[in-house]
Parts: C-alpha cells; structure tokens; sequence
C-alpha cells in the first residue's frame, strides 16, 4: 500500500470514532503498542523543540524506512506514534515527500496547542531528514 492510501486508512479508521476528544484519547490509547529500546534513548535521538522530552529512532530493514519513538508525556506519546505509525514501512521517498494529514484529517489541529503541534513539526522535519538519508543511501 501506497504511503497516502495508508494514511487516508488510518484517517479513515479513526473518524469511525465521532467525538474528536474520544479519537483523540484512542490516539493516546493506541501509544503502548509503540516501543522504543532503552538504548535508543539517547541524546542523539531527541527530537528538539519538544516541551517533554520525546525520542525518534528511524532505520532502513529491507528498503522500507521504520520509525519508532517514545516520549515522557502520554499525549505527546501517542502523537508521536501515530506520526511512526504513518511513516513506518514506508518507501523513504514516498517518506520524505509525502506530509502528513492526519492532523487535519482526524481534526486534532482545532484540539492542539501551537506548542504540540511545533512539536510534532519538529519530529515531521526528522523523519523528512532521515527519509531523504536512507534514500540518498539505496
């Protein structure tokens, strides 16, 4: 599946849920299924900008770009790993070009704060940066 099918299915299947703030809480829900080694818990891994600390860790496993994070606030969590949950096993081209809509689409940008949502464009700019990098590299 193409990274923008992927993400309109993943948009899809959370508007089955009416309430924003309930999509939003199965968002945060869905977030313990995201894990993230201790030993990429590094400074390098950091994701800046953030007002909790939240770390991204990207690699390449049979030419599909992974991603997988965690973070020491359960919303910013759960953000976060919808955001891995979108790029993951995806082309890094498709991941470096493709923006994500899942804000928009889900309607968490009316429910965000400016300060999670320059977050989330931080983390949005690394896994560009690390999509083009594992391109570059194939």
């Amino acid at each position: 599946m193409r990274l923008a099918e992927k993400q309109q299915s993943l948009i899809d299947d959370l508007n089955i849920i009416q309430d924003p703030h309930e999509r939003l809480n199965a968002v945060v829900s869905r977030a313990s299924a995201m894990k993230l080694a201790e030993a990429h818990k590094t400074g390098a891994n950091l994701v800046p900008g953030c007002v909790s600390r939240v770390w991204l860790h990207g690699e390449m496993v049979d030419g599909r770009a992974r991603f997988a994070c965690d973070a020491e606030s359960p919303m910013v969590k759960g953000l976060a790993a919808l955001l891995c949950e979108v790029y993951t096993d995806s082309d890094p081209a498709e991941a470096a070009a493709i923006e994500p809509e899942v804000w928009e689409g889900c309607g968490f940008t009316k429910m965000l704060s400016p300060t999670r949502l320059n977050g989330l464009a931080n983390m949005r700019k690394l896994i560009r940066e690390m999509a083009v990098a594992f391109a570059n590299d194939e």
